[in-house]
């Protein structure tokens, strides 16, 4: 029996993969998980969720295909999805006023693969800057600010197998001091010949330490505090520390266990190993009423020590125009305890 030569590289591929992929988890696992670690990363915006659909589902979409905010969670799913290509605008009011936007493309370009494009974004309102000696603020006022830009590339290596990868630039400010770093998301897909049950794993955020730089790190400082001897107005820095960003294993399962002519139920469950916390488990349901209607509800963040997160549901719309071009809204709704709860909107044009 002849073997290909490309069936036997996938072969190889799959199995280095798989063996990096344990090897990581496996590394994670041997760290001290007696504390969390919560607050020792930097640019934490990373870790906002992306997409109604996915809130909705609790962010249990590691294996959950043609969608394109499989570009945050996993970026192999864009090499499933149908059509010329996907283009989709997130936006949601974050807790304490902060805003956080996504926008993304994704586009098939016949065999070579697809590619798509992100943008994220992460803002905090301006206020007074408040010092000791003026509480109510000194006329000075301050703000924050987050970005990251990706571009992925994703192509079916099989019919079931699919790999993906996202390379992003990180970029963090506040006030008049900054700090980036770039990093890599590296995503695998596979479809089971079990009822097509869909296998995902993904790691995010594997990139470079980021360290706060600018005007406020400088001062002049008079050693011996004498004017009138010794060297005056020397230049001084604050030493900063330089922080991981937040590194994130996920891997999950998806699969219709509901489908029939006018309803499709699909679950979907994801094991999430984060860098700065504890591991938890987020898990959802979509149901689909005539590709039209979507319904979904889940749980997030399930074992997750001392945790605000639990209830997520939301709501989506599809409206076919013409051939392949149609427009979906979504909603969804998180619920984050004493919190409050933070609604996510977004619109996905296919084309």
């Amino acid at each position: 029996m002849r073997i290909s030569l490309s069936k036997v590289l996938y072969t190889k591929l799959i199995i280095a993969l798989a063996i990096s992929l344990g090897g990581i988890e496996l590394s994670f696992a041997q760290l001290d998980r007696s504390t969390t670690k919560v607050g020792t990363t930097a640019a934490t915006f990373l870790k906002i969720g992306a997409g109604a659909r996915a809130i909705g589902m609790a962010g249990a979409f590691s294996a959950v295909e043609n969608d394109i905010y499989s570009i945050y969670w996993n970026p192999a799913g864009i090499a499933r999805i149908g059509g010329v290509g996907n283009v989709t605008f997130n936006h949601a009011n974050w807790i304490a006023d902060m805003k956080f936007d996504f926008a993304a493309l994704s586009l098939n370009i016949s065999d070579l693969g697809s590619f798509g494009f992100s943008l994220t974004s992460f803002k905090v309102p301006e206020d007074k800057v408040r010092t000791f000696q003026n509480p109510e603020g000194d006329g000075r006022v301050w703000d924050a600010s987050s970005m990251a830009i990706g571009v992925t590339f994703a192509r079916n290596l099989t019919d079931n197998f699919s790999i993906g990868f996202t390379a992003k630039y990180i970029r963090d400010a506040i006030w008049d001091m900054s700090s980036s770093s770039f990093a890599l998301d590296v995503g695998i897909l596979y479809t089971t010949p079990f009822n097509d049950l869909k296998i995902g794993a993904s790691i995010t955020n594997f990139g470079t330490k980021m360290k706060l730089d600018g005007r406020t790190t400088y001062f002049n400082i008079d050693p011996n505090e004498d004017p009138n001897s010794g060297p005056n107005n020397v230049p001084g820095e604050y030493r900063l520390n330089s922080y991981d960003i937040p590194l994130t294993f996920r891997v999950g399962l998806a699969m219709d266990i509901l489908k029939t002519s006018s309803v499709i139920v699909t679950a979907a469950v994801d094991a999430v190993h984060p860098n700065d916390n504890t591991e938890y488990v987020n898990s959802g349901l979509e149901f689909n009423f005539n590709k039209t209607f979507f319904a979904r509800v889940g749980y997030k963040s399930l074992f997750l020590r001392d945790s605000e997160q639990n209830l997520t549901f939301g709501f989506g719309l599809y409206y076919p125009i013409v051939n392949e071009v149609g427009i979906m809204v979504n909603y969804g709704y998180a619920d984050y305890g004493r919190l409050k709860n933070v609604q996510f909107f977004d619109l996905v044009i296919n084309f």
